[in-house]
């Protein structure tokens, strides 16, 4: 354990799970409550945003930073996620001294096997991001599983960019009859709504302003819902990005928020949902906007 001080503020650095999990069995007591936030770094300010209520809404808050080899089935993507611990480390500093930072090893957490195990999500995990990224969510519930058990949060909290993740997530949890509290929260945008993302950082500024048209096309998409179905609607997004020579759509999907199936025929008090993922210069971006 480490502790470095950063503008008179102290925090508390593990890098070994043993070492964080005797740190949280001495400050624990009776009804004490820990929030846990849980990055792959490059953290912007939608993951401060996160840090901000676990402080408020809990005791002590520990964030992880672990870029989790088993979630990425492109390996030169895993290789390019970008990796920035030091500044990470100056943007917690800045938030509060109650915040405890874990950054392991790989075999620290793995212990020497780097696996993900199967998980049955009922479903949610074949649809959207499980259809492209195959092995994806067993990698993230693998971490995500491992991380709770060794953390035991009481308040675990998930930005709704990654809103498949967040159902997936909660499925785990109940499935897994583990007692944490999983709260999404809202997606943070950069100025011109460009959903923020640690792959952001690998745009030129040329393609960072262009990617704007990714929201602006999801909150017309989300007019046209209103009096279109959904596949006039899918049908419009995909011939707009079809005239778009900079970006490629991966997929797009107006999806129920609760199953994450593809909506065939509008239901009343059902809540819908748009998903979409389109590359730019090889730089995948995805987002997501409520339709109710």
């Amino acid at each position: 354990m480490f502790a470095l001080n950063f503008n008179k503020t102290v925090m508390h650095i593990f890098y070994e799970k043993v070492a964080l999990i005797d740190h949280l069995k001495s400050i624990g007591t009776t009804n004490f409550k820990i929030g846990f936030v849980p990055t792959m770094g490059a953290l912007h300010q939608g993951h401060l945003s996160l840090m901000q209520k676990s402080l408020l809404e809990n005791d002590s808050t520990v964030v992880s930073i672990f870029v989790n080899p088993t979630q990425f089935n492109n390996k030169e993507d895993l290789d390019k996620y970008p990796r920035t611990l030091e500044d990470d480390i100056r943007k917690i500093s800045t938030l509060s001294d109650q915040i405890i930072l874990f950054a392991p090893t790989v075999d620290d957490i793995y212990e020497g096997s780097i696996l993900s195990h199967p998980f049955d999500f009922d479903g949610l995990e074949n649809q959207m991001e499980g259809k492209f990224r195959p092995g994806h969510f067993d990698g993230v519930g693998t971490i995500v599983k491992r991380l709770f058990e060794i953390v035991t949060p009481t308040n675990a909290y998930f930005g709704e960019k990654d809103f498949q993740q967040l159902q997936i997530v909660k499925k785990m949890v109940s499935k897994s009859s583990l007692k944490v509290n999983v709260i999404g929260c809202p997606i943070y945008r950069e100025s011109n709504q460009l959903a923020m993302s640690s792959r952001n950082e690998r745009l030129t500024a040329n393609e960072r302003e262009e990617a704007a048209v990714i929201y602006k096309t999801l909150a017309l998409a989300k007019e046209k819902f209103e009096t279109n179905s959904a596949k006039e609607v899918s049908e419009w997004v995909i011939k707009t990005f079809e005239k778009n020579e900079h970006f490629t759509l991966e997929y797009f999907q107006i999806a129920d928020e609760a199953t994450l199936l593809p909506c065939v025929r509008k239901t009343q008090n059902k809540k819908y949902r748009a998903f979409i993922a389109v590359f730019i210069n090889n730089i995948r971006l995805i987002d997501t906007i409520s339709l109710n």
